[in-house]
């Protein structure tokens, strides 16, 4: 009974001691969440009227945007957007738009709709009680995230101004609260004023977050001693097992003011075993304290395979009082060497996406860990491990995140100028933005490359960005640096961050790597990277589209509304193929996804290249709708490639193979040079290659090993060669090469084309180039014809002025005023016995590559609706065309093959062209050959120019 009393006492005293523990925090800090009361401010007079002595009638509900709580004004014509338009404004003039400019109607087609939109000002006030103990105290007011510029009033008194768009606004203040009821009034103005970060900085733009006014995250009132910690750094030396803390103090205080700093490092995960503490008395004199904090001798380093955060509980004792703050950090060294970055000394590559501040439900990031853990999972998923922020920085949770999921994070400080330099105000404010940006996050140790924004120009933007970058580099040694972006070179940089490795580039057109050389896989980067005396990081490589998916517009449960989706559905149904929605999707999503291996692969076969950065692995909603991603806005699938197939071509271990071509005679040898490139934690020991060739069905053809080797971290690690002759195949087909490194794997499709073909009896039809009046009495009167016209020969209004090349679309037709190719690759139906001799799937894949480089896409929307095209070219979802590349139809008493592609021209050169003619014309020998639309020679001839 003794015993049980005891443990009785013990456990009311703990409880008594965390009743007060959380007492005693709650009485150093106020959570202001919840009800506030609300005013627009739309005419801008609240600061002459002076609105804080005022009480505002309505409420609304912080953290959170007028957007969210359904306030501001309906969106019409007249909207004012913050975001240039480019070709999208051509929406305001255009006929066939004029529907969705009528009131109560209103759909954009260039980004998300908001339900409600606001630019200016609004206020936000909230009555609060102060306890009496709080008298002589000094206070903090913490706005987590503002958007943007933020004016606080406390009572009847004004206490500052800030517009920081990357970090807490923070208010310091002491005389203002008084014991007992007080008020605080914050005004929100999210107008571009005298800074001006540019109007697609995504920072601020309507393309992806929207401009929204708004406080979001933590928003809470703190009691702090008159001398306090203003900002730690802790810079680590993982030589020495050692980190430097440097802390900044605050406040009022006399020189050689006496303080005493305790410092206790800890595991914030795996263990949360503490160190031994460190404290130690000062004089504060300028107010910063430095300090030496020894890790021991079992130190745990940060990476992307072991992602070991620890935190540092500083601890500052006055004459005032006692301050605390717990400072996450890990033991994390980032280097270049050469051309290369090294983490903790070991060589790393980084294979990166884009996050442009896209948060489709709320119009603003999220600020807690676990939803930033799921979108980094996500990246992993799919092989990667590096997260670029275009032109915004994230809230704190978003490092946090990264931290312990072991991502590298590009940071940027909020801008995309044109003007940068030239000595408007923004260039001050981005030095100040910038060191705001370090100081709030600087010790995370997923936080390791830096720069001021995105694409900058300008007639004085490389000397500003010189200094900016040497400033930088002295303020904060921690991280690396370069100048924008995207360009331009300086000398000073740490690493280039440039467009130059991409397989598709802007204005490239059809005169891009994919659409102008046939498909091969040897080549890569070096041209760039040899002449580049640092690491270069691929910028914006990608931005492959596919077609809309519809499915997704259930999602949009919150502030925005897919009205750009519900046009491009409005006219795909108008055109009479509204059936054929998910079909689209799933046929272009295959193209897409092999554009992206083309692209990812051309960068690890470069030795010695630093990274990419995609464009991106999830959709971008802006710049007239950018649906580049294998992954939707809310970061799901769409239902064409699974994480684990993305993966084999973009994760830390990825076999290579380089090949001249991808379509054989089958009395070639298929030759292959085999080559690895490995990002993994440690070597691999003893390995052995393996590799097959498998037919379609899965079986082998052949396979074997390459010789047993040690693989070392690094790529252009070779394998071996691979050589197979291919005589045994006699018939066309697909075969798929597959090579084999321990676990990790990857796949390349070829085709072999038999080169001796059986003869067709030519007597039941006409192959011809052209419909001359021969041909023409010929098909009337019963006869049977392949017209397969040159490239070139289709009117221009029946779809010769159709941009058609091998690649998906890139970006999207609209914002790059219409750069070809202006099409999705193409459908069909692989059982059509058409094909039969020409093995496909439903998509493109790389035998049509031949095919769509040599031939007009054939629009079909003046025609009898019931004619369903064999090959059909997906159009792009503005326009929505019926287009094809080959259809039947019967004609008088006779029938006709028509095929946009050119099947008579160099034949011999052409292995695909060669064997699609055969498949086409057995077809017409055969009784399978029965169109069943009739169309009118005249409508025939309507395609052809004159």
């Amino acid at each position: 009974m003794k015993t049980t009393n005891q443990i009785y006492i013990l456990l009311i005293s703990i409880t008594a001691l965390l009743f007060c523990s959380c007492q005693k925090e709650q009485e150093n800090s106020i959570d202001l969440a919840g009800e506030w009361n609300f005013k627009i401010d739309a005419e801008d007079v609240g600061i002459i009227k002076k609105w804080h002595q005022n009480k505002f009638k309505e409420t609304i509900q912080l953290p959170g945007s007028m957007a969210s709580n359904n306030k501001g004004d309906e969106v019409t014509v007249n909207t004012d957007w913050t975001g240039n338009m480019w070709n999208d404004s051509l929406w305001y003039t255009d006929p066939k738009m004029e529907k969705y400019r009528i009131k109560g109607n209103v759909k954009i087609p260039f980004w998300l709709t908001p339900k409600k939109v606001y630019k200016g000002a609004a206020w936000y006030q909230k009555e609060i009680i102060i306890p009496e103990n709080w008298s002589n105290k000094q206070f903090q007011l913490h706005l987590e995230r503002v958007h943007w510029e933020s004016t606080v009033w406390i009572n009847n008194k004004k206490i500052g101004s800030q517009n920081s768009l990357a970090t807490p606004h923070n208010y310091i203040f002491s005389d203002e609260l008084l014991a007992g009821k007080n008020t605080i009034t914050i005004r929100v103005d999210n107008r571009i004023r005298d800074i001006n970060v540019g109007l697609d900085a995504h920072s601020i733009s309507d393309n992806t977050q929207t401009n929204w006014n708004g406080i979001i995250g933590d928003i809470k009132l703190l009691t702090k001693p008159k001398i306090n910690i203003d900002v730690v750094n802790i810079r680590p030396n993982i030589t020495k097992n050692k980190v430097e803390v440097v802390i900044k103090t605050a406040g009022n205080f006399k020189t050689d003011e006496k303080v005493t700093v305790k410092l206790t490092a800890k595991e914030k995960f795996k263990g949360k075993n503490s160190l031994k503490p460190v404290q130690k008395a000062f004089k504060i004199n300028n107010g910063e304290l430095v300090l030496e904090y020894k890790m021991g001798d079992n130190v745990k380093l940060w990476d992307e395979f072991n992602p070991n955060v620890y935190q540092m509980e500083v601890v500052l004792k006055s004459s005032s009082g006692i301050d605390k703050q717990t400072v996450d950090f890990g033991m994390r060294e980032i280097k270049t060497q050469d051309n290369v970055f090294t983490v903790n000394n070991k060589p790393i590559f980084l294979r990166g996406t884009l996050e442009c501040a896209i948060f489709p439900l709320t119009g603003f990031p999220p600020t807690d860990v676990a939803s930033w853990k799921q979108i980094y999972k996500i990246i992993k998923n799919h092989g990667l491990n590096h997260m670029r922020f275009h032109s915004w920085c994230p809230p704190e949770a978003a490092f946090a995140a990264a931290d312990e999921e072991g991502i590298y994070l590009q940071v940027e400080a909020s801008a995309w100028l044109a003007n940068l330099g030239d000595g408007t105000p923004v260039d001050n404010w981005l030095y100040r933005e910038g060191e705001d940006i370090i100081n709030a996050y600087g010790n995370h140790p997923s936080f390791v490359m830096m720069t001021y924004g995105n694409e900058p120009s300008g007639k004085n933007h490389k000397a500003y960005l010189t200094k900016y970058v040497a400033h930088f580099k002295k303020f904060d040694n921690r991280k690396l640096y370069t100048s924008g972006a995207g360009y331009p070179y300086l000398n000073n940089m740490d690493f280039y961050n440039h467009r130059g490795p991409r397989i598709q580039g802007w204005n490239e057109n059809l005169k891009s790597i994919i659409n102008a050389k046939p498909p091969q896989t040897q080549f890569d980067w070096r041209k760039f990277i040899d002449k580049t005396p640092m690491p270069y990081v691929s910028h914006e490589m990608g931005q492959w589209c596919v077609y809309p998916n519809f499915k997704e517009m259930s999602k949009y449960t919150g502030v925005l509304q897919p009205k750009n989706f519900e046009i491009f559905k409005e006219s795909l149904e108008e055109n009479n193929l509204g059936d054929l929605a998910e079909q689209f999707l799933l046929a272009s999503g295959k193209l897409q996804t092999l554009c992206y291996k083309a692209d990812i692969e051309a960068a690890l076969r470069t030795k010695n290249m630093a990274g990419f950065q995609l464009l991106d692995l999830h959709d971008f909603p802006g710049q007239g709708t950018a649906l580049v991603g294998v992954l939707d806005v809310f970061w799901d699938e769409k239902g064409y490639v699974k994480p684990e197939k993305f993966k084999q071509f973009s994760g830390q271990t990825v076999p290579l193979a380089r090949l001249e071509k991808r379509a054989f005679k089958n009395t070639d040898t298929l030759k292959a040079t085999i080559e690895i490139a490995h990002f993994g934690e440690n070597a691999l020991e003893n390995v052995i290659p393996k590799w097959s060739l498998k037919n379609e069905d899965d079986t082998v053809f052949v396979d074997g090993n390459l010789p047993k080797i040690n693989i070392k971290i690094g790529n252009g690690i070779q394998l071996g060669t691979i050589n197979i002759p291919l005589q045994k195949i006699n018939k066309a087909q697909k075969l798929t090469l597959t090579i084999n490194v321990k676990n990790f794997k990857n796949t390349w499709d070829v085709w072999v084309y038999p080169t001796a073909q059986k003869e067709i009896n030519n007597t039941d039809f006409k192959v011809v180039d052209k419909l001359d009046a021969k041909t023409i009495s010929y098909l009337q009167n019963g006869g049977n014809v392949l017209l397969n016209i040159n490239k070139g020969d289709i009117a221009d209004e029946k779809g010769g002025k159709i941009g058609i090349g091998f690649s998906s679309i890139f970006w999207n037709t609209s914002w790059t005023k219409e750069q070809k190719p202006h099409t999705l690759g193409i459908l069909c139906d692989p059982k059509h016995p058409a094909l039969a001799d020409f093995p496909t799937e439903f998509h493109s894949n790389w035998q049509w590559w031949d095919a769509m480089t040599n031939s007009n896409a054939i629009i079909l929307d003046d025609f009898n609706k019931n004619l369903k095209p064999i090959v059909r070219v997906i159009d792009d979802w503005f326009k929505n065309r019926s287009t094809a590349l080959i259809f039947e139809a019967k004609v008088g008493k006779g029938k006709i093959l028509v095929s946009g592609i050119d099947l008579h021209t160099n034949l011999e050169k052409r292995l695909e062209a060669k064997q699609l003619l055969y498949s086409l014309k057995k077809y017409m020998n055969s009784n399978k050959f029965v169109p069943k639309i009739p169309l009118k020679i005249s409508e025939i001839q309507s395609l052809l120019k004159s």
